[in-house]
C-alpha cells in the first residue's frame, strides 16, 4: 500500500512542474505591468482586462507548454459526513488530470485543438487489503478559442467530445459519452467563472437514469487571494433533476510555497454522482491533502 501511495505522490509532484508555467511568463513587460497593477486592485468583481491586440495575446498563449495538468490534480483522504465512520467509510481519493495541445491557434476560427484526460480513483485505504472501489476514465478531445473584446483578453470558449467509464463489466459497469460546452469568463487577474453544459448520449445500461443524479453541466467559481495566490477558494455547483437540488463542491487550497504549486487542500462534496459507480447513492464527505493546480490565467 505504500508504495502505491508513494507512486502516486511521485506522479503528482513531476506533473506540479508542468502546472508552475503561468500565463505571464510569455507576456511582454507592458501587460506583466497590467496584471499586477489588476492584482493590487482590492475591487474583486470589477471587470479589469488585460490590453493587448487579438494577435500578441494569440502569440503569448501559443508559447506555453503544449502538456500541462488540465484540472485540479491531488491526493486526499477524509471520512464521511452523512454516515458512520468506519474503515470501511473513511477512504482516499487521487485525481490525474493532464491535457495536450495538439495545435496551435491555426485552425478555422483561430480555434486550437488538444486532448484532456483525467483519472479519478476512489480508495478503501483503511479496509482490509486496501482495495480500490471505483476508478473513472475521461478523455476528450476538443477546440478552443480565446476570447478577445476591445483588445482585452476577457476568456476562452471550448468544444469537446468526451466519454467517461469506470471499465467495468455487467451490473458494475458505468458510462457515457457527451459533447461538452463550456465557457471561462475573467473578471479580473483574481477572480473568475466558468460553466460547462453537456448534451449527453447514455445507452440503455445499468446507468440509463445517470443525468438524473449528475445533471447536465455546472458553473464553477474561484477566487485568489493576492498575486502570490496563498489561499484558492473554489466552489462547483451543479444542479440535479428536481427544483433546488444541487450537488455541491466546495475547496480551501493554501499554497505551500510562492515557488512551487503545491497546494494543502481540503474538498468538501455533497450530492450524488461522485463516482460512476455508486452515481444514484448520496454522499457528503470532507477530504483533506495535497493538490497541484493548473494556472489560474490558464485558458482550458
Amino acid at each position: 500500500m505504500l508504495r502505491k501511495i508513494l507512486l502516486i505522490l511521485f506522479t503528482s509532484l513531476s506533473l506540479s512542474s508542468f502546472a508552475q508555467f503561468d500565463l505571464m511568463n510569455t507576456a511582454t513587460d507592458s501587460v506583466r505591468q497590467q496584471y499586477d497593477s489588476v492584482m493590487q486592485d482590492p475591487h474583486i468583481f470589477k471587470p479589469m482586462h488585460i490590453i493587448m491586440s487579438e494577435k500578441d495575446a494569440i502569440k503569448m498563449a501559443d508559447k506555453m507548454p503544449a502538456f500541462a495538468v488540465y484540472r485540479d490534480t491531488y491526493f486526499i483522504s477524509g471520512i464521511p459526513l452523512n454516515e458512520e465512520i468506519t474503515k470501511n467509510t473513511a477512504d482516499a481519493s487521487f485525481q490525474i488530470s493532464i491535457r495536450q495541445r495538439l495545435t496551435k491557434s491555426v485552425l478555422p476560427f483561430k480555434t486550437f485543438a488538444y486532448l484532456t484526460y483525467t483519472q479519478k480513483s476512489f480508495w478503501n485505504i483503511y479496509a482490509q487489503s486496501s482495495p480500490f472501489k471505483d476508478t473513472n476514465y475521461n478523455p476528450g478531445l476538443g477546440l478552443g478559442k480565446y476570447i478577445l473584446y476591445k483588445n482585452r483578453i476577457a476568456g476562452a470558449v471550448f468544444a469537446q467530445i468526451k466519454h467517461e467509464s469506470n471499465g467495468r463489466d455487467e451490473e458494475d459497469s458505468r458510462s457515457w459519452n457527451y459533447l461538452s460546452l463550456s465557457m471561462k469568463y475573467y473578471f479580473n487577474a483574481r477572480f473568475n467563472i466558468s460553466g460547462e453544459i453537456w448534451i449527453p448520449y447514455v445507452d440503455g445500461g445499468a446507468n440509463k437514469d445517470l443525468l438524473d443524479y449528475r445533471g447536465l453541466g455546472f458553473l464553477s467559481i474561484n477566487y485568489t487571494s493576492d498575486k502570490d495566490r496563498s489561499w484558492w477558494l473554489s466552489a462547483d455547483i451543479n444542479p440535479r433533476k428536481g427544483w433546488g437540488n444541487i450537488n455541491t463542491t466546495l475547496s480551501v487550497a493554501f499554497r505551500v510555497s510562492e515557488k512551487s504549486n503545491q497546494y494543502l487542500f481540503a474538498r468538501l462534496f455533497q450530492g450524488y454522482g461522485e463516482s460512476l459507480l455508486d452515481y444514484n447513492r448520496y454522499t457528503m464527505n470532507i477530504r483533506i491533502g495535497i493538490c497541484i493546480k493548473p494556472d489560474f490565467y490558464n485558458f482550458f
